[in-house]
């Protein structure tokens, strides 16, 4: 199983550099953060003003821990650069498939159309 974090920020503007800079600093490589997957920072390519926080975590008790966090009280503090409040998403997987599932799956779909 594996628990997934996704943070929406609309964040204002002007105040994009400053917003970007904190999420920097709350990026550590992987397992530097006991039970932390992955850890990345996404842009929006449509909208300049959404930013995307998404980590994945081992268990439910590892997240809760980065939740109490310092590092993570540093990202709620940055409310008064959003134009509206964070949004968060907690995802639990059971279960995951990479690449080999793709083409597994595109195989028997030529088969099917054959």
């Amino acid at each position: 199983m594996m628990i997934i974090l996704v943070i929406i920020m609309n964040v204002l503007p002007e105040k994009q550099k400053e917003v970007l800079q904190t999420l920097l600093s709350m990026i550590e490589p992987p397992g530097k953060e006991k039970g932390c997957l992955s850890y990345g920072i996404s842009h929006d390519i449509e909208d300049n003003n959404l930013f995307n926080l998404i980590s994945t975590w081992e268990t439910r008790q590892h997240l809760d821990q980065h939740v109490r966090s310092e590092r993570f009280s540093v990202l709620l503090g940055i409310k008064s650069l959003l134009c509206e409040p964070l949004k968060i998403q907690i995802f639990t997987v059971s279960d995951s498939e990479g690449i080999e599932a793709v083409d597994s799956f595109r195989k028997n779909c030529r088969k099917e159309t054959s």
